[in-house]
């Protein structure tokens, strides 16, 4: 297994020719490790779980095992898209878990952050492991990690599903192929991979899903108040040309709620809160300046088209100081 400290001699790789290099690089390491077990992959149909599961295909194959698991935080539809895109049309070794009430009663009540993320990575292996006894061969779990999530978990910035959460007697051995690479880094590789790309440069969803944006404890109404207010930036943001401009945008919702009037009466709801980023290593970032009569549209539909949401704000705090993501 590698080292989790990236060599200050390994160049950035930017090029098709260096991804490619990588590429061969991991496809031997892999196979290396790997042998012929299969490999559990948590498959949320993300950047980086896309592209470690096109490199482990191209390394072994059948052998891969992809796991969808629908934890209940995931985005509008994006459940629906993996089924689609792995499923049918790249004809992946999948299977689907609709874990949604499991999930979300592990996490009733549950307010702290740190808690959250590692309940959360806690039961993705527990789900995995009970889909490895259901099968022969599996001694391997495949993430998405990259260096990023090493470096801000080692820095003790947050602790990431996939570094701080795994639950002690764990009986899979990891493999990790992307693990010293940033972001752009990944996003180049996938290219190279030839995955789609509207899928190598589709937004980030971290691993804890809408269950980091929900902030505080997590109630079901206010996780489908947050479902729909995200759903519709990210409709309106494809609508106006910013998806490809803009690295990462999404909406959290606090646990608190504020006076409003509906109807031409007292209405009690939550505040959504814009986030809209750009970055190219996920270790710094700037904010990207939305148009105000697009914000202005935006509040216009979330307030009126969202139960339970009454006001929309906007989060103009760059990394650092502020986190990409809220919690």
């Amino acid at each position: 297994m590698q080292s989790n400290i990236r060599p200050e001699s390994m160049a950035r790789i930017t090029t098709p020719e260096q991804a490619n290099a990588f590429i061969e690089e991991q496809v031997a390491a892999v196979r290396a490790q790997v042998g012929d077990k299969k490999v559990l992959l948590a498959l949320s149909g993300g950047v980086d779980s896309s592209v470690v599961a096109a490199l482990l295909i191209k390394a072994i194959g059948k052998q891969l095992v992809c796991v969808h698991v629908n934890h209940g935080l995931m985005r509008k539809g994006e459940s629906e898209q993996v089924i689609e895109v792995f499923g049918k049309q790249l004809d992946a070794n999948l299977i689907y878990i609709d874990a949604t009430d499991r999930f979300l009663d592990k996490l009733a009540g549950v307010a702290e952050p740190e808690k959250k993320r590692k309940i959360i990575g806690g039961e993705f292996i527990e789900v995995f492991a009970e889909e490895a006894e259901k099968l022969e061969g599996v001694e391997f779990l495949a993430q998405g990690t990259i260096y990023p999530d090493i470096l801000e978990s080692k820095d003790g910035v947050k602790a990431h599903h996939n570094v701080g959460g795994l639950p002690n007697g764990m009986t899979f051995q990891l493999v990790e192929p992307v693990m010293l690479l940033y972001k752009d880094e990944v996003r180049v590789v996938g290219e190279a991979l030839g995955l789609p790309h509207q899928m190598v440069y589709r937004q980030p969803f971290p691993g804890p899903g809408l269950g980091v944006r929900c902030l505080g404890a997590i109630t079901r109404d206010r996780l489908h108040a947050l479902r729909e207010a995200d759903a519709i930036l990210r409709e309106e943001f494809d609508k106006n040309g910013l998806a490809g401009k803009v690295w990462q945008y999404f909406i959290a919702v606090p646990d608190f709620k504020s006076v409003g009037v509906r109807d031409g009466k007292r209405y009690e709801g939550w505040p959504a809160i814009i986030r809209a980023v750009n970055t190219t290593d996920a270790m710094t970032a700037t904010i990207e300046e939305i148009p105000y009569a697009l914000l202005h549209h935006i509040t216009n539909r979330i307030t009126h088209e969202v139960e339970g949401i009454n006001r929309v704000c906007l989060d103009l705090t760059p990394k650092p100081i502020g986190t990409i993501e809220w919690e």
